[in-house]
C-alpha cells in the first residue's frame, strides 16, 4: 500500500461524486484546493453515465479513480457521499479496500442505526469513523454548508474539516447523534415538501388552488405557500429519489423507537413518485409544476 499523506497536507477522496461532493470541490477551488480524488460507481457502467461522470472529474479538476481501492489506499480523509440507501454498502466496500488509518467521514443522510453498523465495519478494518450530517442544501454555501459531526474521533474530524475551511460543529455524543438531529429535522422538511405536492396536485385537479393558498397565507402569515410549494416541487423533481431514500432511513429511525413512522413513510412515497417522473421543473410557479406532476400521473 502506498504511504498516506500527513494530515497537515490534506489528501481527500470522495465515495460518490454527485451534487454535494461537487459543491465542496467548487468551494475549495476558490479558497484552497486539497489534493482531491473521487470514485463513483457510475464509472463502472458503460455508456453515458460513465462518460458523464468522467466529464465531471475533468471539469472540476480532480482525479477520477476507476476502482475503490485506488481511491482509498493513498488518502487520509474519505468523504462518503452516496445515497442514503447505499451508505452502509459503501462503508462495507471501503472496509475491504484499504481504509485502515484513514478518517472516514460518513456524510450520508442515514438512520443512527445505519451509522452505528457502518462504524462497526470501518473501525474493525482499522479506519476511524465519524458521523457527519449535512444540515442544509449545499448551494449557495458550497463547502461552507453547515455540518454536524459526532463520534469518538470528533476532535480530529473537527481539526481536519476546519483545515478544509468547512463550517463544522461537533455534537457531543456517540455516532448517530448528528444524524438523529438531521433526520428528525428532515421529517418536517421533506414532510412539508410531500404535503405541498399532494395539496397542489389535489388543488389543481379541483380548481381551488388560489383559494387554498390564500387561506393558508392568512393562517400562516409570512410562510409564502406558493413559493414554498414551487420550491418543494423543484427539489422533488430533481432529487426526489435521493430524498426518498433519506426518508426511508428516517422511517427506520422512528420505527426503532417503537413509534409510528407514518409521516416519514408517506413522505418517502411522494418523494420517490415525483423523482421517478424525471420532470424538468422549468415552469417557475407552483401551479405550473403541479400541472406537470398531474400530467405525468395521468399518463401512468
Amino acid at each position: 500500500m502506498a504511504e498516506k499523506n500527513a494530515i497537515n497536507r490534506p489528501q481527500v477522496t470522495f465515495l460518490g461524486y454527485g451534487e454535494a461532493a461537487r459543491a465542496f470541490v467548487q468551494g475549495w477551488s476558490t479558497t484552497g484546493m486539497p489534493d482531491a480524488s473521487a470514485y463513483d460507481i457510475k464509472t463502472e457502467i458503460e455508456g453515458s453515465m460513465r462518460d458523464g461522470k468522467r466529464a465531471d472529474y475533468r471539469a472540476d479538476g480532480i482525479r477520477g479513480c476507476e476502482d475503490l481501492r485506488e481511491a482509498i489506499s493513498t488518502v487520509d480523509i474519505v468523504f462518503s457521499m452516496v445515497t442514503a440507501d447505499q451508505s452502509h454498502a459503501a462503508a462495507v466496500a471501503a472496509a475491504r479496500s484499504g481504509i485502515e488509518n484513514s478518517l472516514f467521514l460518513d456524510c450520508n443522510s442515514s438512520a443512527p442505526q445505519t451509522k452505528e453498523a457502518s462504524r462497526d465495519v470501518i473501525e474493525a478494518a482499522g479506519g476511524r469513523y465519524m458521523d457527519v450530517a449535512v444540515m442544509s442544501p449545499v448551494h449557495p454555501a458550497l463547502h461552507r454548508t453547515r455540518v454536524l459531526a459526532s463520534g469518538p474521533h470528533a476532535e480530529e474530524a473537527e481539526r481536519v474539516m476546519k483545515q478544509l475551511d468547512m463550517n463544522v460543529s461537533v455534537v457531543e455524543g456517540p455516532v448517530g447523534r448528528a444524524s438523529a438531529i438531521k433526520l428528525v429535522r428532515s421529517i418536517a422538511v421533506k414532510g412539508i415538501e410531500a404535503i405541498c405536492a399532494e395539496m397542489l396536485a389535489a388543488g389543481r385537479k379541483l380548481g381551488v388552488t388560489d383559494e387554498v393558498l390564500a387561506s393558508l397565507d392568512a393562517t400562516y402569515p409570512g410562510f409564502g405557500w406558493a413559493g414554498r410549494g414551487a420550491y418543494a416541487l423543484d427539489r422533488m423533481m430533481i432529487h426526489g429519489e435521493r430524498r426518498a431514500a433519506e426518508m426511508e432511513e428516517a422511517a427506520k429511525m422512528v420505527s426503532c423507537l417503537n413509534l409510528p413512522a407514518a409521516i416519514s413513510e408517506a413522505a418517502a412515497r411522494w418523494q420517490a413518485l415525483v423523482g421517478a417522473m424525471e420532470l424538468d421543473p422549468g415552469k417557475p410557479d407552483a401551479k405550473g409544476r403541479a400541472d406537470l406532476v398531474i400530467a405525468a400521473l395521468d399518463r401512468d
